[in-house]
């Protein structure tokens, strides 16, 4: 793993993800003009809809940047209400965590076949992430995927709302303490190297919940 801890911008105190100002700032991320012109989250997306994940929870699904690439019946939570208000007048099916785990027909036990966490592990400490993730890992049927996505080193820097940089050692010891199967990992969209360079590069880490599925 990268130690950043001589990263000056670690030793201030980590500003929220939960509250609107930090949803604005996402808004205004993803719409900035250049970005809808060159479609430079086409290749993102088109990434997410080949992981596979049939019927998901998107955990941590934000503005619903990847939650419109999941399959049909996919559902996206997330901690911050001003975000998830935003993805559904996008017409997505988001909820606040709170929301979903009241809705009996849809905290369901058995009743998804995928769950992606994609920029959600790097904002939370160890604990925390297990927290967070367990409960809709309970949610999977046996032999549901689930897929990891963390920004690589100049990703990590440029959020001040990142506090754990999470490599593929991290997800790895996350998959294994959440009781799943690590399938591959992988960098994407461009080599291992660029992560340092390129704000964009990702780690990928594939992995399934022990079990088969039961055929009806």
């Amino acid at each position: 793993m990268t130690d950043l801890s001589d990263d000056p911008g670690r030793e201030a105190p980590t500003p929220s993800t939960a509250g609107e100002e930090y949803a604005n700032r996402l808004v205004r991320h993803s719409t900035a003009p250049w970005k809808r012109l060159l479609q430079v989250q086409a290749p993102y997306q088109n990434h997410v809809k080949r992981l596979d994940l049939g019927r998901a929870i998107d955990v941590g699904c934000g503005l619903g940047r990847n939650l419109g690439s999941l399959a049909p019946g996919s559902v996206g939570v997330d901690h911050n209400p001003h975000s998830v208000a935003y993805a559904r007048e996008l017409g997505l099916d988001a909820y606040t965590d709170g929301e979903f785990f009241a809705r009996e027909d849809l905290a369901v036990p058995g009743a998804y076949d995928g769950l992606l966490a994609a920029h959600l592990i790097e904002h939370l400490d160890p604990r925390a992430a297990l927290d967070v993730l367990a409960p809709y890992v309970e949610l999977l049927h046996p032999g549901g995927r689930v897929a990891f996505i963390t920004p690589q080193e100049r990703g990590f820097a440029s959020d001040a709302t990142h506090v754990r940089f999470s490599d593929f050692d991290v997800l790895g010891e996350v998959a294994e303490d959440l009781g799943l199967d690590v399938i591959r990992s992988y960098s994407f969209p461009l080599p291992r190297w660029t992560g340092r360079v390129f704000t964009y590069n990702e780690f990928v880490l594939l992995a399934r919940k022990p079990g088969t599925a039961v055929v009806a």
